[in-house]
């Protein structure tokens, strides 16, 4: 899923390995299996014989989902060859309903509220979910529950993953009269029941006793409290239905005003009141606005977090799994912050709910350096950094002295996209002639984005052991192509280097760029990278049509060799058979 969870595993293993499952459990495997094809050459004159492009033998291959492509230093060893998992033990999953292409719609809509897994049978998450999310389903039904819980095949049942979105596993969403949210809690049997309770019961609490609101106080970190003249009716139903979109604190109300005093609410306010306390910042926010669901949501979304948070193993999911996704960070190493921290926090008032604004303590060993290698921030110096999380992870330096001033208008730019993005990027090399080209941040744009150009783009990691099994394919294509000159094959070490056209889903990722439609989405490469697979991917949407000519037969016994094919445009004469003579 595009969850932002699966970000926090993936980019930054060091900062939030200890955050865990909450994260670990529930991270996503991020790519989907390859299905190893077997090319059958045919004898038919008119047809393109590769069989000199076929691999001796083919090797089942993945992205490597354990990449980590911002550089932090990590034990790659320990990344290598995790696909052979230990088997899964026998579960009993009769409260599970499987769900296929015939019988999804019906039973979506046969049933009020349905949470469905897609799930991929090789996955290990997936596997590791298995005995928590049956328990679940049977905890659910035996309670009575409304919830009906439910599974996909992801891999047999294709379309209606491709139907959802569905890019890592698993991926889980919960289904209301049809309309599915995404699944972000914890992937444990206590953490699925609690939610699902919250989200089709009645989410608010109900305190009477001053004795309930103390205990309260002294369990939460945070919560909302709404004093209200009764605790049912439009009023209550109001909370009650914003409060079901909330996941990361609970809600209480009351209509004694003795407990709205432990609450710190004026027991002669005129009602309905309703307060955002957050006891480890010793803070209150009063909600002003219409008594109303959407009203009340978006002011705790706005007021729930501080106006700088200090990041940490333990609030980087504060940061990195908000709905808020522009992030400002200011990094200063520990004797700067103390007076830096306060301009911070003054800027940040403008923005609540807009922009969430962190400060990383630079010269801390344990999240402060792998949080300047995933930004690439370098040097000793106080640097403030904009980034935009999700999708497309753009970042953007500050110029000019940290001043609160410099801070908010920095801050509108970035809100109103009028900023230049910094990206990543090794030296451009000096010497690039070889039928691979080299990829860097800096050259991206004239090589890639070329709109005379197909290319094709290799992002490799130098640790994956599947990018060096596929460096000898990939070189001997580039060397069959390299006399089409509407055509690039390229590399890119995404560890060193980025670019928002170039979003590597694990290592490798391949992915082709169109000659003229440089401005849509690159093509993502998903079947088994051998040469002939990769040969007809770049055929099939390549704007400049091109093809490589039948091997050419030796002439004697010190002739041509059989498996060099020469290459030529399709508008273009045949190269002579001396040209072809490059040594695969």
């Amino acid at each position: 899923m595009g969850s932002n969870k699966t970000l926090l595993l993936v980019l930054l293993p060091i900062v939030f390995l200890a955050a865990t499952f909450a994260v670990v459990a529930s991270a996503n495997e991020t790519t989907k299996p390859v299905t190893t094809t077997t090319i059958t050459v045919s004898e038919n004159e008119d047809e393109e014989d590769l069989s000199f492009l076929e691999e001796p033998k083919d090797y089942p291959h993945y992205a490597d989902p354990n990449y980590n492509p911002h550089g932090a230093e990590i034990d790659h060893t320990s990344l290598e060859d995790k696909r052979q998992e230990p088997s899964t033990p026998v579960v009993d999953e009769k409260d599970v309903v499987v769900l296929t292409k015939t019988n999804f719609d019906e039973f979506i809509n046969n049933n009020k509220y349905v949470m469905v897994e897609f799930y991929a049978p090789w996955c290990g998450y997936c596997r590791q979910l298995v005995p928590e999310y049956a328990a679940a389903a049977t905890e659910l039904k035996e309670g009575g529950s409304d919830v009906v819980v439910a599974k996909v095949d992801a891999i047999q049942e294709s379309e209606l993953a491709d139907k959802f979105n569905v890019d890592g596993f698993p991926t889980l969403f919960f289904f209301v009269d049809g309309v599915h949210r995404s699944y972000e809690g914890d992937r444990t049997k206590d953490g699925i029941v609690s939610w699902l309770k919250k989200k089709t019961g009645h989410a608010v609490q109900n305190v009477t006793t001053t004795e309930e609101a103390e205990a309260i106080l002294l369990a939460e970190a945070k919560l909302v409290v709404a004093f209200v003249d009764s605790l049912t009716g439009p009023e209550s139903e109001e909370v009650d239905a914003a409060a079901k979109q909330e996941d990361d604190l609970n809600f209480y109300q009351t209509s004694n005003p003795q407990v709205a005093q432990v609450f710190q609410i004026d027991s002669n306010a005129k009602r309905p009141v309703l307060v955002l306390l957050k006891k480890e910042f010793q803070k209150l926010s009063l909600f002003h606005g219409d008594f109303s669901k959407s009203a009340i949501v978006e002011f705790v979304s706005s007021n729930k977090h501080p106006l700088v948070i200090n990041f940490t193993m333990e609030s980087a999911s504060l940061v990195f799994e908000s709905a808020i996704q522009k992030q400002v960070f200011l990094f200063a190493a520990a004797e700067q912050s103390e007076n830096l921290i306060p301009t911070l926090e003054e800027a940040a008032k403008t923005f609540k709910g807009k922009i969430i604004f962190s400060h990383v303590q630079m010269d801390n060993e344990e999240y402060g350096k792998p949080m300047m290698d995933f930004l690439g921030v370098e040097g000793d110096a106080p640097r403030v950094l904009a980034y935009t999380g999700n999708d497309d992870r753009k970042k953007f330096f500050m110029e000019g002295d940290i001043t609160s001033d410099n801070i908010q208008s920095f801050a509108e730019s970035f809100l109103a996209d009028k900023l230049k993005p910094f990206y990543k990027s090794n030296p451009i090399p000096e010497f690039n002639d070889g039928d691979v080209k080299i990829v860097v941040g800096l050259n991206f744009e004239d090589i890639v984005l070329d709109e005379s150009k197909d290319v094709l783009l290799e992002i490799y990691a130098p640790w994956c052991s599947h990018c060096r099994k596929l460096e000898p394919t990939y070189t001997k294509l580039a060397r069959h192509l390299k006399g089409i000159d509407s055509l690039v094959l390229a590399k890119m070490d995404g560890t060193k280097n980025e670019h928002a056209k170039a979003k590597a889903q694990g290592f490798p990722t391949i992915l082709f760029y169109p000659a003229g439609k440089k401005s849509s989405e690159p093509i993502i490469f998903e079947s088994n990278p051998s040469g002939v697979e990769l040969y007809k991917f770049m055929q099939k949407h390549a704007t400049t049509p091109f093809k490589i000519q039948k091997p050419i037969q030796p002439l004697s016994s010190e002739g041509v060799d059989p498996t060099i094919a020469e290459t030529v445009p399709e508008t273009e004469a045949p190269v002579s058979s001396q040209d072809a003579r490059d040594e695969l």
